[in-house]
């Protein structure tokens, strides 16, 4: 009896091993704790648009998606631009980034895009720079990335 206790044990304790050591595999692709950014490596229209997200326990838990001007201006705060882009695109910056960050935070890295009528433009940089961004988070690495326009 003793013999099959100890039997059982062993066996138990290589079964539990196994599923750390098959968890751990997945643990590649985890997020580290930090801030990582990630830019457009060209200026559209007068404007770079950038992400930055913050990752806590493996998890995104804040995130911005904006554009700047040279000057360091941000779009989402320029007025004239968004009472001409709603009258014309039904939409304006500091609306569709909101959108699109909140797809970001409700998807995580599984997250497809649901681009936003008026700014899908904007919508194929943000997957380009949340692709560039988990790359960063993936590797720990803070340095800004910088996302090449095609």
């Amino acid at each position: 009896m003793n013999h099959l206790y100890r039997k059982a044990a062993a066996i138990l304790a290589v079964v539990l091993i196994m599923a750390g050591l098959s968890a751990g595999c997945g643990s590649t692709n985890r997020l580290k704790d930090g801030f990582y950014t990630a830019e457009m490596a060209e200026f559209s229209h007068g404007w770079e648009e950038y992400l930055i997200i913050q990752v806590k326990d493996n998890k995104i838990v804040s995130a911005e998606f904006n554009a700047r001007n040279e000057s360091g201006f941000i779009k989402a705060w320029d007025n004239s631009y968004m009472k001409n882009m709603m009258s014309v695109q039904g939409t304006y910056p500091n609306k569709y980034t909101r959108e699109y960050v909140q797809q970001l935070i409700d998807g995580q890295a599984d997250m497809e895009v649901d681009a936003v009528t008026g700014a899908s433009h904007s919508g194929q940089n943000f997957e380009k720079l949340v692709a560039a961004v988990l790359r960063q988070a993936e590797a720990g690495d803070s340095s800004t990335a910088v996302v090449e326009t095609e």
